[in-house]
């Protein structure tokens, strides 16, 4: 059985999922729900000193995920949309969407 790819070449995506600050737990989980679910695709994964940003094919999987995360991990979810261009055929605007994770930090003890 072949290994199932979840990146994609062509460079479409619908949403962007952004990790701050940069976490390897937060970003094998996200991989690993994208594994689960059929017809899900990376585009790219873009590492930056302060954080990850995580471009998908799929819009309301990538919402769905950041509810997720804010209950698996604490930290502040902020969901916005802004458009992108508008549909020929249907002259409708096509939104990309952008999901911020931003994890709290623990708390020092003195």
């Amino acid at each position: 059985m072949a290994a199932e790819n979840i990146y994609r070449t062509d460079g479409y995506y619908q949403a962007v999922i952004q990790i701050r600050p940069r976490d390897k737990e937060i970003l094998t989980y996200v991989r690993n729900q994208i594994k689960k679910k059929k017809g899900i695709e990376i585009s790219k994964e873009v590492f930056y000193k302060y954080g990850i940003d995580i471009y998908v094919t799929d819009q309301k999987f990538a919402r769905n995920l950041g509810k997720k995360l804010k209950k698996a991990f604490k930290g502040e979810l902020k969901i916005t949309k802004s458009i992108h261009t508008k549909d020929r055929l249907t002259s409708k605007e096509v939104y990309r969407g952008t999901i911020l994770f931003r994890r709290e930090e623990p708390e020092q003890k003195d």
